[in-house]
C-alpha cells in the first residue's frame, strides 16, 4: 500500500530537502550581502582616509547592514529567487539578481532620505570624493559602491553553488526525474535540451507516447512506455518529479485532457509548446531553458521561502500549544484513561504531502480502537463513541495530540484534513482533482473546516475549498484561517 501511495506523487522527502536548501540558501545570501555592506564601508573609509577613526559603535551602524540585509533578501524573494527554478539560466538569474538589488537599493535610500543619512555620515553633505564636477560625500559614495557589490557578490556566490551542484548533478545526485510525454520532434527536443544543461539536475527517465497507443518501444535510448492511453500506468509503476507535455501542434487539442487525467497525480506539470513563448497565455508561468520556452501549469506552491516560512510557523505554533495546553492535556488524558480498556492516545494510518502515510495522534474517543474494514466515517450518534469520546469530538479536542504530528514535520497546523489511504484510494477515482490536496500538508485546521465543511458534510464542497486553499496559498491565508478558527471555536454542529 505504502509504495503506491508513494507512486502518486512527490517524494516529501525531496520537498523537505528542497526546504533545507532554501534555508542554507538564504543563510548563503544573508552573509554575502553582509559581506557587501562591510566590503562598501571599508572602501568608503580608505578613499575618505577615515579608517583610523573606527569604534565599535561605528561598525554596528555605519554599514547599514541591518536595514540592507533584510532589505535586500526580502525583494530577492519577491523576485523569485528561491524558487526552484532548475530550468532557469545563469544569465536569467543574475538579471533578478539586478533587479532585486534595484528595487531594495531604492528602498533603502527613500528609508535614508525619511530618517535621515546620519546612520551613515555623521557629517553629511561634506564631500569625500568626486566624479567630475560631482562631489560625493559618504552616504552617496558607500550606497553608489553598495549596488554592484552586491550584484556582483550574489551573482559570484549563486554562481559557485551552481558549479557545485552541478558537480553533484553530474554524479547522479541531487536529480529530479522527469516524463516527456510525446515521441517527436518536440519530445526530442525538450529531452535534447534537457540533456545538454545538465546542470540543472532534471534527468529524463522515460518517454510516453504522443498517440493512444504505439510500437515503438525506445526514444533517444530512453524506453517509451506506451502511448497516451497507458500514461495513468506508467505513472503509478513508474512515478516521477515532473512532466514535460511536449505534444506537437497537431495534438494540442488533447492537451486539456492531458492535465485533466494528471490531476489524478500530485507531480509538477510543465507544457513545452510548439509555438513562440510571446504567443502564451498571461496567466501562466512562462519561461525558457537554452532557448526552448516552458509552460509551468502546475507547481507545488510550498517551494522556496513559502514553504519555510509555513514550516516555521509550524513550529512555533505546535510548541506554543503544547506548552500553553498541557494542564488541558493532561486532564482530558486522565477522563480517557477512565472512559474504558485501550490506550488514550488513538494511533491510525493517514495520508499527507505527495502520499506520504504516517500515524495520525489522537485522543481515543471509542469502545474498540482496532482499525476496521472497510474504512468509513464516524456517523451521527455512532455507538462506537464513548460518553467522554462524544465531548471530545464535539468540541475537537481529541485532535489536539495532533501538535505533536505538527512539530514533527507529518502535518501542518492549516492544510486539508488527512485522510485514511483506503478512503483516498477510493476518492482519486471517483472525484476530479482530488490528489492536487496532496500538494500541500495535511493540517489540523482548514479552509474547508473553518467553513463548516465538517463530519457528514458535502466531500463535493469539501474538495472545492481544499482545492481554493492549495491554489491560493499564503502564509496570510494560513494566518487568516488560525484566527477564524480561534474566533469562531472548536465547537460545531456538525462535528461528532
Amino acid at each position: 500500500m505504502e509504495s503506491r501511495l508513494r507512486a502518486w506523487g512527490l517524494s516529501p522527502l525531496v520537498k523537505q530537502r528542497h526546504q533545507l536548501f532554501v534555508s542554507i540558501l538564504v543563510a548563503a545570501d544573508a552573509l554575502v550581502v553582509l559581506s557587501a555592506c562591510f566590503a562598501a564601508w571599508f572602501l568608503r573609509l580608505w578613499v575618505a582616509a577615515d579608517a583610523s577613526a573606527i569604534t565599535w559603535g561605528r561598525a554596528v551602524r555605519e554599514p547599514v547592514s541591518m536595514l540592507v540585509v533584510p532589505a535586500v533578501l526580502y525583494a530577492m524573494w519577491g523576485f523569485r529567487l528561491y524558487a526552484p527554478r532548475r530550468d532557469r539560466s545563469i544569465v536569467s538569474e543574475v538579471g533578478q539578481i539586478s533587479r532585486a538589488v534595484i528595487g531594495a537599493m531604492a528602498a533603502i535610500v527613500v528609508l535614508l532620505w525619511v530618517v535621515g543619512t546620519e546612520l551613515i555620515d555623521q557629517h553629511p553633505g561634506v564631500p569625500i570624493a568626486s566624479i567630475g564636477s560631482l562631489g560625493l560625500d559618504a552616504s552617496r559614495l558607500q550606497l553608489g559602491l553598495l549596488a554592484p557589490m552586491l550584484v556582483v557578490f550574489l551573482a559570484a556566490e549563486r554562481a559557485t553553488i551552481r558549479s557545485v551542484l552541478r558537480s553533484f548533478r553530474r554524479r547522479g545526485r541531487n536529480l529530479r526525474h522527469a516524463c516527456i510525454v510525446g515521441v517527436g520532434r518536440l519530445g526530442q527536443i525538450t529531452c535534447h535540451t534537457l540533456d545538454r544543461n545538465s546542470w540543472t539536475g532534471i534527468h529524463v527517465a522515460y518517454f510516453i507516447g504522443h498517440r493512444e497507443t504505439t510500437q515503438r518501444t525506445e526514444c533517444l535510448n530512453r524506453p517509451v512506455l506506451g502511448g497516451i492511453r497507458s500514461l495513468e500506468t506508467a505513472l503509478e509503476e513508474n512515478p516521477v518529479d515532473a512532466i514535460y507535455l511536449a505534444l506537437p501542434s497537431s495534438k494540442a487539442a488533447a492537451i486539456p485532457e492531458v492535465i485533466k487525467r494528471l490531476e489524478r497525480f500530485a507531480v509538477d506539470v510543465r507544457i513545452v509548446p510548439d509555438i513562440n513563448p510571446r504567443h502564451m497565455p498571461q496567466n501562466m508561468a512562462v519561461s525558457e531553458l537554452d532557448g526552448m520556452p516552458i509552460l509551468s501549469v502546475r507547481e507545488c506552491p510550498l517551494y522556496g521561502v513559502g514553504g519555510l516560512s509555513k514550516r516555521a510557523l509550524d513550529i512555533a505554533g505546535s510548541i506554543a500549544g503544547l506548552i500553553l495546553l498541557a494542564p488541558m492535556l493532561a486532564v482530558i488524558a486522565m477522563l480517557v484513561r477512565l472512559s474504558g480498556p485501550g490506550p488514550v492516545i488513538f494511533r491510525q494510518r493517514r495520508v499527507s504531502l505527495g502520499g506520504e502515510t504516517f500515524n495520525i495522534y489522537k485522543f481515543r474517543t471509542m469502545l474498540h480502537v482496532e482499525d476496521e474494514e472497510p474504512a468509513r466515517w464516524t456517523s451521527r450518534n455512532d455507538p462506537r463513541v464513548t460518553r467522554i469520546g462524544k465531548w471530545l469530538r464535539k468540541t475537537s479536542l481529541d485532535e489536539l495530540p495532533q501538535l505533536l504530528n505538527v512539530l514533527r514535520g507529518e502535518m501542518s497546523l492549516v492544510g486539508p484534513r488527512p485522510e485514511r489511504p483506503e478512503l483516498i484510494e477510493q476518492f482519486r477515482e471517483d472525484w476530479r482533482g482530488y490528489m492536487l490536496r496532496q500538494h500541500v500538508k495535511a493540517g489540523m485546521t482548514g479552509w474547508a473546516q473553518v467553513n463548516g465543511l465538517r463530519g457528514d458534510t458535502s466531500l463535493r464542497k469539501r474538495i472545492q475549498y481544499d482545492l481554493f486553499y492549495v491554489r491560493h496559498w499564503s502564509l496570510g491565508f494560513d494566518l487568516r484561517i488560525l484566527l477564524l478558527t480561534l474566533r469562531r471555536g472548536f465547537v460545531h454542529r456538525n462535528a461528532h
